[in-house]
């Protein structure tokens, strides 16, 4: 699995969070674990109240970003944010969070079909990242969904890129 080596600007995103470990009520690619149940409230707001988000980058991209804090290591809890990319803050409304991530060179990685819904994790930070040269930038990495994936129902049909922030 070998990622592309690519730079972006800093990114502003709207949407919602979930602190603590979203597979305690049910693990993997599901719509019953805290991560599934996050998807769905965010994609209903993103229905209902479109017209009150400004300033959107693409509607059909979204992303979901995960944050590792100082207790992850220890407690398996971390923080998911999922929602969509805005040019500007504007008029934010108060149920939306808002995730801005710094200037950074990224590795992206394009899965396919059931490495997806692989331990794609071990596969990047245990031999990918070993061998790179390269080392985490940040204690994050985001999940870039466009119409390219197709849905949880339709796995085999869909693609997603993971962006892991890197440095020398």
């Amino acid at each position: 699995m070998e990622p592309a080596i690519v730079e972006r600007r800093q990114m502003t995103l709207l949407g919602f969070s979930f602190f603590g470990d979203p597979f305690a009520s049910s693990g993997g690619w599901t719509e019953e674990n805290e991560i599934g149940r996050l998807w769905k409230r965010f994609m209903a707001y993103f229905v209902n109240h479109r017209h009150r988000i400004k300033h959107v980058v693409a509607d059909d991209v979204m992303y979901e970003v995960c944050v590792e804090h100082e207790e992850t290591a220890r407690t398996g809890e971390f923080e998911v944010f999922v929602g969509l990319e805005v040019e500007r803050l504007e008029d934010v409304p108060v149920e939306l969070s808002v995730k801005i991530l710094p200037p950074t060179t990224y590795a992206v990685f394009t899965l396919r079909g059931q490495q997806i819904v692989s331990d794609w994790h071990k596969l990047i930070y245990d031999e990918w990242m070993s061998g790179s040269g390269y080392r985490k930038a940040y204690a994050y990495d985001v999940q870039r969904y466009d119409e390219r994936f197709k849905g949880v129902q339709r796995i085999e049909e869909s693609i997603l890129d993971v962006c892991v922030p890197v440095r020398r």
